[in-house]
């Protein structure tokens, strides 16, 4: 859907550039004898997809179509955001520093309580390979290439012969993509998602740092505050990154303990090249001469103790550049840096050759220069040359980011269970415990140091995969410290127990560290609240997990270990699951009404409670501007940072161009940085509406309820959407079900939501949201008029008004009418689809009462999306529509030949209709 890189777009500028691309790819159909089919996306043939004798070739042809249409959009609306800060200042965009600053000065907040606040703000975008992103890696490089294609003929300066070879470079491009194949045959290896990753952390964001902090620079100045504190890097928010590939085995056999000790290796190694790259940048710059100036003491102390540590390698890094004593101070950083391989804990290889071995010791060394810079005046180079790498060490260390360790609590209580019976104990019933016994058995266990097997003895396949990836973590650990490792995250916590046992795991392993009174764990253990019956209980679950002393001296360690001001505790909210259990309007206000509680039992504990929001690419899972997402969080609820989950195509939608990168990353930290500074000075006040919403989540989670506990609504679901070509699609490496059992509770959230989507129903983003609004004008129309009067002026409310909005808009009744067609009971599809209709029919008249008038004209930008799509989606739906029925009668039949040769042109149609609507799941 729409997306914040999109949310304001220049129609006019994006027709001409997508006509400008759509003419340059016909020329190549045209060039490589696809006449016909050159006038099928230019508009001058009707012909339905299927008269094609090649109609798989059709399908992509639409598919690279939407893309260039996206690509077109994704420019216009970054040259328009140009435009508009060039015409009418910084201050102009919503959202982002310059709008920022102006707000907090207008709040009375004063330069120094911001600058104040700056170094304190972290913001941790974490990058997972669920599967949603349905193109392959090869494709997106490409898609990549045109975009700064298209970016490069902006200029003004090429000549008209130059401007001939931007032409033919797209049209090479275009030919290249159009030879190329779109789907993924096989699914993708977890080392294929990594590289994808990696190619972020390593290529992509640093490249983006420097332009984020210039951005800040310039909005600070135009604010009238003091340039020199945006331009000390100590000074500014700190952005860090995640990720879940290699780490996230939650449904995922694929994650073994060896992928784990993999990714983690990679990482480290890929931040060592990129921290190399940037000294040697660095070395190359630092010309000065010792016979100019001289450096200060500190600095030549500090080089001879380095040359000493390193021996003759040191003695021939300081020689390189004899005279340039900054040069041969970066020339020894160099020659510290770690390999890739294991350094132990006392700083020196198995060699015995000294290295750094946290990355806060170079950032010294690079502090002890820039202040040294400094006293001989040469403070433009120190913050021009010196400070920009600072940053990108600051930042991405030696671990370049971290990485999560996920898994389902049931996988836990199998893994204690097998523990405990290979210890003599009896285990097996340990799953079905009450909590009670369970709490009982775990404070007994954590008074003892000592673990419950041998190394050597066998333990059972789920304990066994358990304690392999712990050891990899120990390892780590061990060698490395704690940077480069983020949470162990318990996915469908339900109980306290649900997280002790995380430190029996530690304690078997090793990984337990005496601290105060007794043991504590390194690592943060976090629980993932997700559906809604556990976000009502999660504010005691944490609670008490916070009384438990193993949790507070491992919080006290933490802090600790990472400088921290306060205490924290890592917290996860789940979008998807609540959202697939109670509906967007429930979804949303169970996480608000959540997070205020569990605030409160973190406020309880001295604890600031960090949440981590486990967002998808979709509305239903949790997308929608980032701006308006980050002002509709509650009051305090970014008081110790922000941590988002970046999942599927949102991570190529978002950052595969650096504009849009630069763009949506400053974003997250001026929105940050706005919303605490904002909660502080205005307080907490409950607002009016907060009763009216917890009506409005009531009544909505009743009619979505009734809905989804239908007669017959997996078997309408099943074949009234495309979920088993979904099932069947090769779009990620991790399984569509956790076990594997066909029933509602077993389906990922990810796939129901992609298969409404596709068939254009999207229940997801807007059931019950309609019969909620009807019954609470009906039963308290003075209330319902004081919220359409509101004028959306309180954030929450708006957020969650304006992606019900955007979603319905993405519906289309005629498309849904038949893919509903393929239901074969006609009493399910008759009563099903009415549900529907006139639940659809009640939330857009509903809807348009509160926005005062049509959501076409309301909401023009997402409607304008929809309907320059429309005519292209509407020919692929038909098509999709017709391949479904032969391949179930094939499958149906027997034929898996006929069903196997249907499979491909089946992929490439869900391909090309997420590329048009612009997302999956």
């Amino acid at each position: 859907m729409i997306t914040s890189t999109t949310s304001v777009v220049d129609f006019d500028k994006a027709a001409l550039d997508f006509r400008y691309l759509l003419d340059c790819f016909i020329e190549v159909l045209n060039s490589l004898g696809q006449e016909a089919l050159a006038q099928h996306i230019g508009g001058e043939s009707n012909a339905p997809i299927r008269e094609f004798s090649q109609a798989e070739r059709a399908i992509q042809a639409w598919s690279i179509v939407f893309q260039l249409l996206n690509m077109a959009e994704e420019n216009s609306a970054s040259q328009y955001r140009r435009r508009l800060e060039s015409t009418e200042g910084v201050e102009s965009l919503s959202g982002l520093w310059g709008e920022a600053l102006r707000h907090l000065k207008n709040l009375g907040v004063t330069e120094a309580e911001i600058a104040a606040e700056l170094p304190e703000i972290e913001v941790e975008p974490t990058l997972t390979a669920h599967p949603t992103e349905a193109k392959r890696r090869t494709v997106l490089e490409q898609h990549r290439e045109l975009y700064l294609l298209l970016v490069k003929r902006e200029n003004r300066m090429w000549t008209p012969a130059e401007r001939d070879k931007i032409r033919a470079d797209i049209k090479v491009v275009l030919e290249r993509l159009w030879r190329t194949g779109e789907i993924l045959f096989e699914k993708p290896e977890v080392s294929t998602e990594r590289q994808n990753v990696l190619h972020y952390l390593h290529t992509i964001f640093p490249d983006i740092l420097p332009i984020l902090d210039s951005r800040l620079e310039k909005a600070w100045a135009v604010a009238g505050f003091d340039p020199a504190i945006t331009a000390d890097p100590r000074n500014l928010p700190r952005l860090s990154f995640g990720s879940w590939v290699g780490g996230d085995r939650d449904g995922h056999p694929l994650v073994t303990a060896e992928t784990t000790r993999e990714t983690l290796r990679e990482m480290r190694r890929h931040a060592i090249v990129l921290v190399r790259s940037q000294l040697e940048w660095l070395a190359s710059m630092l010309s000065l001469s010792g016979r100019f100036q001289s450096p200060s003491g500190a600095m030549e102390e500090r080089m001879e103790t380095m040359r000493h540590k390193l021996g003759d390698d040191g003695l021939t890094a300081f020689e390189r550049n004899l005279h340039e004593p900054w040069r041969q101070f970066v020339n020894l950083m160099i020659e510290a840096l770690p390999d890739e391989r294991a350094t132990p804990l006392d700083g020196t290889t198995e060699s015995g050759r000294y290295c750094y071995h946290r990355h806060a010791e170079l950032l010294a060394d690079l502090e002890l220069m820039m202040s040294s810079l400094t006293a001989i005046d040469a403070r433009n180079i120190a913050l021009g040359d010196v400070a920009p790498v600072y940053r990108i060490v600051q930042t991405f260390g030696f671990h370049l980011g971290r990485l999560d360790i996920r898994q389902n609590s049931r996988f836990h209580d199998l893994a204690l269970s097998q523990l405990m019976t290979a210890a003599g104990l009896d285990g097996k019933g340990f799953p079905e415990w009450s909590e009670e016994v369970r709490l009982a058995f775990l404070d007994r266990e954590l008074l003892s140091p000592r673990p419950f097997t041998h190394p050597d003895m066998h333990t059972g396949p789920e304990a066994e995969t358990v304690l392999a990836c712990y050891r990899v973590l120990f390892d780590h650990y061990r060698q490395f410290g704690p940077d480069g490792i983020g949470s162990l995250i318990v996915s469908m916590t339900r109980n306290l127990s649900d997280l002790l046992v995380v430190y029996l795991f530690a304690r078997e392993v090793g990984l337990m560290t005496p601290h105060g009174d007794g043991d504590a764990c390194p690592i943060p253990v976090v629980p993932l609240f997700e559906t809604i019956d556990d976000l009502e209980r999660s504010h005691d679950i944490l609670d008490r997990f916070l009384a438990h002393p193993v949790t507070r001296r491992s919080i006290a360690l933490q802090q600790e270990l990472h400088g921290r001001k306060k205490p924290v505790q890592q917290v996860m909210v789940g979008y998807s699951d609540s959202n697939k259990d109670g509906g967007i309007v429930t979804s949303l206000w169970s996480l608000y009404r959540s997070e205020e509680r569990l605030i409160e039992a973190g406020r309880k504990h001295g604890v600031d409670v960090l949440f981590f929001h486990g967002r998808g690419g979709s509305i239903s899972r949790g997308a929608g501007p980032t701006h308006r997402f980050i002002r509709a969080q509650p009051h305090g609820s970014l008081d110790a940072g922000l941590r988002v989950t970046e999942q599927g195509e949102t991570i190529s939608q978002k950052y595969a161009n650096r504009i849009s990168a630069a763009y949506n990353l400053e974003l997250f930290l001026a929105g940050v940085a706005e919303a605490r500074l904002d909660h502080r000075k205005e307080g907490y006040r409950p607002h009016p509406l907060e009763k009216v919403m917890d009506t409005l989540a009531h009544s909505s989670n009743k009619a979505y309820r009734q809905l989804i506990e239908a007669d017959g609504l997996i078997d309408f679901f099943r074949q009234a959407t495309p979920i088993d070509i979904i099932e069947s699609s090769r779009i990620g490496s991790r399984p569509a079900r956790r076990t594997g059992r066909q029933s509602l509770e077993d389906l990922r959230a990810i796939p129901w939501v992609f298969s409404w989507n596709q068939a254009r129903f999207g229940i997801s983003g807007w059931y019950g949201a309609g019969t909620a609004l009807e019954e609470l004008r009906a039963t308290d129309p003075e209330t319902f008029e004081v919220m359409r009067k509101s004028d959306f002026s309180w954030a929450p409310f708006h957020y969650i008004i304006n992606n019900i909005a955007t979603s319905i808009l993405s519906v289309d009744p005629w498309i849904m009418e038949q893919y509903a067609a393929l239901v074969e009971d006609r009493a399910i599809r008759e009563n099903l689809l009415g549900m529907i209709q006139a639940e659809y029919l009640r939330t857009m008249r509903l809807i348009e009462l509160i926005y005062g008038g049509p959501l076409r004209e309301k909401h023009f930008n997402v409607y304008r999306f929809i309907e320059t799509r429309q005519e292209g989606l509407g020919k692929l739906h038909r098509l999709q529509i017709d391949l479904l029925k032969s391949w179930r009668a094939a499958k149906a039949s027997g034929d898996e030949e006929l069903a196997d040769s249907l499979l491909p042109e089946l992929l490439l149609t869900v391909n090309a209709i997420s590329g048009g609507l612009r997302t999956t799941g």
